[in-house]
């Protein structure tokens, strides 16, 4: 099959399309390489990629809209995964723009590829950032998701809503996948375990945002990336409502569908803390700080229509994750 990936040289990006190739699928990756992070670690997953024959990129934003399409046409794409996005809670405070044009435009060129090749299946990215202000748990995807609290949250939305009236209008198959606090080997260097691994070992404090008081359903990049490539054939269409799948998300006038992918555990943060030093074998220094604007205490998924839909439940318990995560921060930064 031929897939088009959007993000390859992000974190889940590179994992989902190393699954696809060692599957035997073609896959044609598109990034930006944006310097949102260090770009070695960037340039790092996409020369891992190229060491499979099947595997080419492009090297452009989304906004580039003439050469997104011009890839997408050569790659003739069966399937188109869109990751590719501005990241991040915090950062969509400091510069909401970036977040409109990756996000917002960016999202609507794919789109438009999608149309235009008529795509079997096309699936995007959302995050669990959308549940906002809502405190019931664990969160599902047939519930109200109105009051997103951060404007990284908000594009996310946006994104879903303008996936449906794709999908309404011109009938193409989607599904838009909701991610739990995503981690492990190649991670993202804004994100908890990295920075706080980092600081472990360089004897810098860590921040701990509301004094501890925080819980995240966190969901291991294989366990993720599996359940991605499980849905890939799981294409919704606007006839296949199951009743027996009672708490499915299916449009009822739209082949659309959105999925919560997540490890379905809550886990306290100082225990994530307390698994990162046991991996080190050394203690933080903590930082007790007051909640972030924008950030939510807790996130915790109800991940039973992946279950339903695909047979699948991710299952990686947090320690192991974190040691597989040191052990590779460890052997990449040689320390």
């Amino acid at each position: 099959m031929n897939i088009f990936i959007t993000g390859t040289a992000g974190f889940i990006g590179y994992h989902l399309a190393d699954l696809f190739l060692r599957q035997g699928h073609t896959v044609h990756g598109y990034d930006g390489i944006t310097d949102y992070y260090d770009i070695r670690l960037k340039q790092a997953r996409h020369q891992l990629l190229r060491q499979y024959p099947q595997f080419t990129a492009t090297e452009a934003l989304l906004e580039e809209d003439a050469v997104l399409q011009a890839a997408i046409d050569a790659c003739q794409p069966q399937v188109i995964i869109h990751l590719a996005a501005q990241a991040g809670v915090r950062y969509s405070i400091d510069n909401p723009r970036a977040y409109v044009d990756a996000n917002i435009v960016g999202t609507f060129n794919v789109m438009e590829g999608a149309r235009r090749h008529k795509v079997q299946h096309l699936l995007m990215a959302s995050t669990s950032s959308v549940y906002g202000a809502n405190k019931e748990m664990p969160y599902a995807e047939t519930h109200k998701a109105d009051t997103q609290i951060s404007f990284y949250a908000a594009t996310k939305k946006a994104n879903e809503a303008m996936a449906h009236s794709y999908a309404h209008i011109y009938g193409i198959a989607t599904t838009m996948f909701r991610f739990f606090t995503v981690y492990g080997p190649w991670g993202r260097p804004d994100m908890a375990l990295f920075k706080f691994t980092k600081n472990i070992l360089e004897g810098k404090p860590i921040d701990i945002y509301n004094h501890g008081d925080m819980w995240r359903d966190f969901t291991y990049v294989s366990d993720l990336v599996r359940g991605i490539a499980l849905l890939l054939n799981t294409a919704p269409s606007a006839v296949n409502a199951n009743p027996s799948i009672s708490n499915d998300s299916l449009s009822s006038v739209a082949p659309w569908r959105v999925v919560n992918i997540g490890n379905s555990q809550k886990v306290r943060l100082l225990d994530f803390v307390e698994a990162i030093e046991d991996s080190l074998n050394k203690k933080a220094i903590r930082n007790y700080m007051d909640m972030q604007p924008g950030d939510v205490p807790a996130t915790w998924a109800d991940a039973s229509l992946l279950n339903k839909l695909t047979g699948y439940k991710p299952k990686t318990d947090f320690k192991h994750g974190v040691k597989q995560f040191v052990e590779w921060y460890r052997e990449f930064y040689d320390c």
